[in-house]
């Protein structure tokens, strides 16, 4: 039986979830599904920005450091996060970039490695990590004399028992198929083979049930901008286990890291624990309005928190994955994504062999907005905190006709631009 408008619309009428919209600026006739490269901006973030640059800045001045609470924001957002990722009180702080914070978990990774098994000089990941990572990882493996070795998912295994890997390094949600790994199965295994476990949670933090202590991971880093809803360019966060936190100097041995900067003293000495992750002086008014976005995820606590959220991700993504089926049919289109919940993160992926750009720029226009990834993937990014599922049916109508029209044929959509 084909599901119908009036058939989404009763979903909503049931949703539980579904007053959480009215957190954020949703731009009228737009559906947004691109959650999963930047999240929609919340409705608070505005007034709050506004507030810390006319009244922090502009009337404390320098004094908001301590009045505004300025110099605790890494480790106050980070504990906020810390709750949605399985972490504790004082493990994660918000910092930086997600490729500069990789750099740092991967090199404190690749030192403990060299110290207890010095044999070991290859760092393992997937090919179709994603590019930021491995090109982060390929750097520090030339500096340290190591290798990257990229493999297919269902070669980890091997590569594992080979003896060789000091450090795996992976994306729990695969940007580019919306794929997730089993975190707990893999972190066991390279454990077994005496490998330390790195995780990139880009795809995973707000938008699926994470449990780094539960998975006993070793180091793991995510953005703040997609499902966290920080805004673009936000803070990303680092996390460490402690039982390696105190272990080594993260490589970028800033002030901010120092166990009491403003001694000013020319020796670095590490602050203990997640601290010393941080490095240099911190970005105030992106921390705010990461703030803001942390606030529309405790928004969902009183309302079933992250089961409720995993649970409207799937029912939409899976309503997405049958509409297209139903009424794309015979239009080139596969489906990439696994069917399978437990394999699935908060994504849909669609192949097309010719003009997917396009198909996506022609959506774009008619305000269905998800992105193009090389060489041939359509994907949307479901945020059940303000998606409807009147979206999704709307959104695979506006695709069946961009599809049967030829509509991406146009030039206009075949003309490549710098994002996509």
């Amino acid at each position: 039986m084909t599901t119908t408008l009036q058939d989404c619309r009763a979903l909503d009428a049931r949703d539980p979830l579904r007053k959480l919209r009215d957190l954020f600026v949703l731009p009228e006739g737009v559906i947004y599904l691109d959650g999963n490269s930047l999240g929609a901006m919340p409705k608070s973030a505005a007034a709050r920005v506004a507030a810390a640059v006319e009244q922090e800045w502009g009337q404390g001045l320098i004094r908001s450091w301590n009045t505004a609470g300025w110099f605790e924001m890494p480790r106050r957002i980070g504990d906020r996060i810390a709750t949605w990722i399985g972490a504790q009180e004082g493990e994660v702080v918000a910092t930086d970039t997600t490729s500069i914070n990789l750099f740092k978990v991967l090199s404190a990774a690749a030192r403990i490695a060299s110290t207890d098994a010095p044999g070991r000089k290859v760092v393992l990941s997937e090919r179709s990590n994603f590019p930021t990572d491995l090109y982060i990882a390929q750097a520090l493996c030339e500096e340290r004399g190591w290798s990257l070795r990229l493999v297919e998912a269902g070669q980890l295994e091997a590569e594992l028992r080979s003896g060789e890997v000091a450090v795996l390094m992976l994306t729990h949600v695969n940007y580019r198929t919306g794929a997730m790994h089993d975190m707990a199965a893999l972190t066991a295994l390279a454990h077994r083979h005496g490998t330390l476990a790195v995780w990139d949670l880009a795809h995973s933090a707000g938008a699926v049930p994470v449990d780094l202590r539960a998975a006993d991971a070793d180091f793991a880093i995510g953005c703040g901008y997609k499902y966290l809803n920080g805004g673009p360019g936000a803070p990303a966060f680092a996390w460490v286990h402690p039982r390696h936190a105190d272990r080594f100097w993260q490589p970028l041995a800033g002030w901010w890291g120092h166990a009491a900067p403003f001694e000013f003293t020319p020796e670095y000495r590490p602050a203990p624990g997640i601290a010393r992750y941080l490095c240099g002086t911190q970005p105030v008014l992106s921390m705010v309005a990461l703030d803001c976005g942390l606030d529309t995820l405790e928004a969902a606590r009183p309302l079933g928190g992250m089961a409720a959220l995993r649970a409207k991700s799937l029912a939409l993504t899976d309503l997405f994955i049958t509409l297209v089926e139903q009424r794309c049919e015979g239009q080139g289109l596969s489906l990439v994504t696994p069917r399978e919940h437990p394999q699935r993160g908060s994504q849909v992926c669609l192949a097309r062999a010719e003009g997917a750009y396009a198909i996506v720029q022609a959506l774009i226009a008619r305000g269905v907005i998800g992105d193009f990834r090389a060489p041939d993937i359509l994907r949307f990014g479901f945020t059940p905190l303000y998606l409807e599922y009147e979206d999704v049916w709307k959104a695979v109508e506006h695709l069946r006709q961009v599809l049967e029209s030829g509509e991406w044929r146009r030039p206009e959509f075949n003309r490549a631009q710098a994002v996509t």
